[in-house]
């Protein structure tokens, strides 16, 4: 059985801060353990990628695999909110706006994170108490 027939995965860009501060997030509301998370960068993640045709090189958006199903930019989004605990599903209200007004401002946001967020030199080691949430 592949991983994503079990759990969601949430593919991220490794060195990017604001996409290690979404995992985070995505960590600690995750309470029934339904999310799997690897940086787009490893091998893991690019594996996953090629089993959905999907370019390996790919680092433009969050990616959301679960099954068959795979999302990018404001849909991943909504889903990962979608399937977290708390409040948080109902952000999904949102999938109600058309992904072409969506999508716009994810992207103006993903081709500015590294200058107001920053980055890293090298993907994200989880911590021990991460590593069973990751790839």
């Amino acid at each position: 059985m592949r991983v994503q027939d079990k759990f969601i995965i949430v593919l991220f860009d490794g060195v990017c801060n604001l996409c290690n501060n979404a995992v985070d997030f995505i960590i600690s509301r995750d309470k029934k353990d339904k999310f799997k998370v690897g940086a787009l960068q490893e091998v893991a993640s690019k594996n996953i990628l090629k089993d959905y045709q999907i370019n390996e090189e790919y680092l433009d958006s969050l990616v959301y695999i679960h099954k068959n199903h795979v999302y990018y930019k404001s849909r991943a989004a909504l889903e990962i909110a979608r399937n977290l605990s708390g409040l948080w599903p109902l952000l999904y209200i949102f999938i109600v706006i058309p992904s072409f007004l969506r999508n716009p401002i994810y992207d103006w946001i993903a081709r500015n994170r590294y200058k107001w967020f920053g980055q890293k030199e090298t993907c994200r080691l989880p911590s021990e108490e991460e590593k069973a949430k990751f790839l």
